[in-house]
């Protein structure tokens, strides 16, 4: 019997244990209507997790799933927090059990990816049905986006600050290997991508808060800001086949927060390293430029990537706007407060050829 076969044949002897476990651990209001329901969607999910061990699963099983889970979360007007705490604790008590057996990564990875898309799917469709509630329009407007980001505010107060703790350590004792062991490669990938999901949190605790928070400000050079951060993606430049050319004027400064400056930057680098993958043929390029015009600083990052289509450029600095199958579409919009917060403004123009994304803030933008 091979790896597969013995942790199939374990989960399946184990399986009550293991919903008595998640069942303790979960959180359940004494107000929802389908409190009842919660065990059940638990052993539904945990049959998914023992058949895509066997074979691939069938896109509409979990959406299935996902869209019910959806339709009870928004009856139960209870916390849509509690339902992504509930799915994840599930995912680590699997997970756990999982990665000690021996099984092979690939396999891992089909369970995690599972997991995500099961909460991505729920949440989303929460959403949609959240939004069709809604009658006027411009009640629809102000009301999906405060919703919107109310979910996720939610989501972020049950296990953002959970992964952040853990990760700090993870990353303190990496730089302390590192120091040990400075030439090991595989340390500084792990470091590197340690940072990206670093970021990745940070972006969700930005949009948790209901205002971007007042900042240290001091005068940044943009050169040497652009350097160091292409520095830092080289791994994801190489890894994606991607040239970089930066056209900088090394006498540009701007006044503000040096950490909030690189992260729109940072952003729109990986945003347009994720755009050439898209491309089939030809060299994959960013150009970034910057320059001083009129008292205003210019910034121009573009990449020569697929179109981004006419109606979705009015939409795609909105929140939870997105055109990638996994993604938040919360990092454009967090770039978009961050630069007005500077008393500038961000915007896209794209055709066939290039897509630009042009920063351009006041040299007093202290104010």
């Amino acid at each position: 019997m091979g790896t597969t076969e013995k942790l199939i044949s374990f989960l399946e002897e184990n399986y009550e244990r293991f919903i008595q476990i998640w069942e303790k651990k979960c959180i359940v209001s004494d107000n929802d209507i389908y409190k009842d329901e919660i065990v059940e969607n638990g052993k539904k999910m945990y049959e998914l997790v023992l058949r895509i061990l066997k074979s691939p699963l069938k896109e509409e099983e979990i959406v299935m799933l996902a869209n019910k889970l959806a339709h009870e979360r928004v009856e139960a007007t209870v916390n849509i927090s509690d339902f992504v705490y509930n799915v994840n604790i599930g995912r680590s008590e699997i997970v756990y059990w999982i990665w000690n057996s021996g099984i092979s990564l690939e396999k891992l990875q089909e369970i995690n990816a599972l997991f995500d898309k099961v909460i991505y799917l729920a949440v989303r469709k929460y959403t949609e049905i959240k939004e069709k509630k809604l009658e006027e329009k411009e009640l629809y407007i102000n009301q999906t986006h405060k919703e919107r980001l109310t979910i996720l505010g939610q989501m972020s107060s049950s296990f953002v600050h959970e992964f952040r703790n853990p990760l700090t350590s993870v990353i303190g004792f990496t730089k302390l290997l590192q120091h040990e062991q400075p030439d090991h490669a595989y340390l500084e990938i792990m470091s590197h991508e340690l940072e990206q999901l670093n970021y990745r949190i940070s972006q969700f605790l930005h949009v948790s808060r209901k205002d971007i928070i007042e900042s240290k400000r001091e005068t940044i050079n943009i050169s040497f800001l652009l350097q160091e951060l292409v520095e830092f993606l080289y791994p994801s430049l190489l890894d994606g086949d991607v040239v970089i050319h930066l056209s900088i004027d090394p006498s540009v400064t701007i006044h503000g927060n040096k950490d909030e400056l690189r992260q729109v930057c940072l952003n729109l680098i990986i945003n347009s390293i994720d755009a050439l993958q898209q491309l089939k043929n030809g060299q994959k390029t960013i150009d970034i430029n910057c320059m001083e015009v009129d008292a205003v600083t210019e910034l121009t990052i573009a990449n020569n990537g697929p179109k981004i289509k006419d109606e979705d450029l009015h939409a795609i600095f909105e929140p939870f706007f997105t055109t990638k199958d996994l993604g938040t579409g919360i990092g454009l919009y967090i770039c978009k407060k961050l630069i007005e917060k500077h008393n500038g403004e961000i915007y896209c123009e794209s055709d066939e050829n290039k897509t630009n994304f042009i920063i351009k803030i006041p040299n007093n933008s202290s104010s």
